[in-house]
């Protein structure tokens, strides 16, 4: 029998999505084929410690999403120590972070430095791919068709009025590095605009202003390095105002429809979409991006997720399944691209010599 992989799955994390992530990595956890890999959870809390766990003992109130946590009476372990650092004790990590500190590249970076294989984008695609502002100027600049939108902020006034002017009404408030829709607001006049500035505000230091696109809310998967490839596209049937975090992880307010009801033409304008922005961005490994398609057959860019979501109501895992690559399958195919990306990168020169 051959060697089982050591698969460090790394969740938790200094983040508002803190709780997504650990239902993600449950849901990865229990997908990875145990005959193939040996699982080593690790979890972080929300003040940053690290613990080493086991399968058995890593959350608690795991199957009750409104309750879910990690359990913090597991042996705590310095970020850099053995049991991350050594590749003789871990082949290869699975970050299943979302958010700040585990998707924007300051997680990458810290095991680029360890030297140890990881699943996704390396800095530069995780860090343009969570900042909004920044992912939609490349966007632009790549020809990718997206939104109007304005970036704020701490401490920049701000002109309703000159907004309303720019953008219209209604208007769509979110932190500028904020996944899962934390912190995003609709507005529809002054009064809801500056309490929706306001709370977006809690969760970062800059804000996107958008504007309101009346539209079908389509996403597509991406998976591969060099040579990505797109799922079938499918469709969010939000049954609230908008897509919000509650809809997405606690209160099932949304229906996911895969395939997505699209003509042939449509469906392939998506991909190709999809797979342009996963490029323009420079990410790798897989990428979740989404969409409006307008009445008039446009599609523009929303935004991309590096780290999508993974638990069992999530649209990653399901756009992959309905394309023909069930769970475990998929998993193997990242690790698989982590330790190509890993080994091609090992046979760069470090010295001018």
């Amino acid at each position: 029998m051959a060697k089982r992989l050591k698969i460090g799955v790394l969740f938790g994390g200094k983040s508002a999505e803190h709780e997504v992530s650990l239902q993600s990595a449950r849901n990865v956890i229990d997908a990875l084929d145990k005959n193939k890999y040996e699982v080593i959870p690790i979890g972080i809390t929300k003040d940053g410690r690290w613990l080493l766990s086991n399968t058995s003992n890593y959350l608690l109130n795991s199957t009750n999403p409104k309750l879910i946590k990690l359990n913090t009476t597991n042996k705590e372990i310095s970020p850099l120590n053995d049991e991350v650092r050594t590749r003789e004790k871990i082949d290869v990590i699975f970050p299943v972070m979302h958010g700040p500190f585990g998707e924007d590249g300051s997680m990458q970076g810290l095991l680029k430095l360890a030297g140890v294989p990881f699943v996704g984008a390396s800095v530069l695609g995780s860090a343009v791919g969570m900042d909004k502002d920044v992912m939609k100027r490349l966007l632009r600049d790549a020809g990718i068709p997206i939104g109007k939108f304005l970036a704020l902020k701490t401490g920049e006034k701000v002109n309703f009025n000159k907004i309303k002017k720019e953008l219209g009404l209604p208007l769509f408030i979110k932190p500028a590095n904020m996944g899962s829709s934390v912190g995003v607001s609709k507005a529809r006049n002054e009064k809801e605009f500056k309490k929706a500035i306001g709370e977006a505000f809690k969760f970062d230091t800059k804000i996107l202003i958008e504007e309101f696109i009346n539209g079908r809310e389509i996403e597509c998967a991406v998976l591969g390095n060099d040579h990505p490839v797109a799922s079938v596209p499918g469709e969010i049937i939000a049954n609230q105002e908008f897509y919000s975090y509650d809809a997405k992880y606690i209160d099932a307010g949304s229906v996911a429809e895969i395939p997505a009801k699209i003509d042939k033409k449509t469906a392939k304008k998506v991909q190709e979409l999809a797979i342009r922005t996963f490029q323009a961005l420079n990410c790798e490994g897989l990428g979740r991006v989404d969409c409006f398609l307008k009445k008039n057959g446009e599609v523009l860019v929303n935004e991309i997720n590096t780290i999508p979501g993974f638990t069992n109501i999530s649209m990653y895992p399901k756009l992959w399944e309905a394309s023909g690559i069930p769970q475990a399958k998929l998993l193997d195919r990242l690790i698989d691209l982590a330790i190509e990306r890993f080994n091609k990168e090992k046979k760069l020169k470090t010295s001018v010599k």
